[in-house]
């Protein structure tokens, strides 16, 4: 096993963190800021990818693509919100999780009458099709490496955000307590407005860019949305910090376990069972990393007690 090939899969394990990071923050976002069980984050998701994948097809432009993801998911968000969301956050977590599962089968519904069953397929542009040279003679998709930079740059933006802005500030009262802020004057409703949106935009922007290097097809919004979960639960409801750190942790432990495993099992069996082996149980180190955390810290790792 090469040094090389080690280095190329903590990319990929780091490329997966991100992007589950900026699915992620926006769940943690709204969870956090409005004690909303969002079921219906990964069809903001699924929305996102096929309007990357119907306008950057209609135009020919795939930045035009990522900007209709963000634009379509954010408006997509406010719907729900003033529509949907604004009457439930009252009510019982059950009644949340009812509500949100049946707009996922709206969502669904929805895309498949608007966009039609079958797969769609981004090509990226020549500009970011091509591969990056690094040390150690890897050679690395170059937009593999855009990813992780939009991530990096998203969690720093929204850290940003968070602790440096009047926005920022009213949203971690809202946190704390927001029946002190509706009384100090903020209009609490437009802020949950805002933070919803927001994060149904991250949840766009997320699905575009997964869209773009696998096809976009009805109910790829769901698998992503566990793992979402799984991030905020390691890494604490409502901590932008401990949902970089615990996206980053589930994708590099899933991706490794993929190419580790095997590997290891391959020693004590043969190559085809020491593949169906070592992959079934890399599905399950994510959960185990989850169950580790929860026995040591139940409030995740930078999650704060009730």
């Amino acid at each position: 096993m090469s040094a090389a090939l080690v280095f190329e899969q903590l990319l990929n394990g780091l490329q997966f963190g991100v992007m589950l990071f900026v699915m992620a923050a926006g769940l943690t976002l709204v969870f956090g800021v409005m004690g909303l069980i969002n079921l219906a984050h990964g069809s903001l998701y699924m929305l996102g990818a096929f309007a990357c994948a119907a306008v950057a097809a209609a135009t020919g432009s795939f930045m035009l693509g990522l900007a209709a993801s963000l634009a379509a998911a954010a408006i997509a968000g406010v719907l729900v919100e003033v529509l949907i969301i604004r009457h439930l956050y009252a009510r019982d977590h059950l009644d949340q999780v009812i509500a949100t599962f049946a707009l996922i089968l709206v969502f669904t519904e929805g895309t498949r009458w608007a966009f039609g069953s079958f797969p769609l397929y981004l090509t990226l542009p020549d500009a970011l099709s091509g591969s990056v040279a690094l040390p150690g003679g890897i050679t690395y998709p170059l937009f593999r490496l855009l990813i992780i930079g939009v991530g990096l740059g998203i969690a720093g933006g929204l850290f940003l955000l968070v602790n440096r802005t009047r926005l920022g500030m009213r949203i971690r009262a809202g946190e704390s307590d927001r029946e002190m802020i509706a009384a100090l004057g903020v209009d609490i409703g437009k802020l949950y407005t805002i933070v919803f949106a927001l994060g149904a935009a991250l949840a766009g922007l997320a699905g575009a860019l997964v869209g773009s290097v696998q096809a976009v097809q009805i109910g790829m919004g769901e698998p992503v949305l566990i793992l979402a979960f799984v991030v905020i639960v390691v890494g604490g409801i409502g901590s932008i910090t401990g949902a970089f750190i615990g996206a980053v942790l589930v994708g590099l432990t899933d991706t490794l376990g993929r190419f580790l495993l095997p590997q290891a099992f391959g020693l004590i069996m043969d190559a085809s069972s020491a593949t169906s082996v070592g992959s079934a149980l890399a599905s399950m180190l994510i959960y185990v990393l989850m169950a580790l955390v929860l026995v040591f810290k139940p409030t995740g790792l930078f999650g704060k007690p009730a």
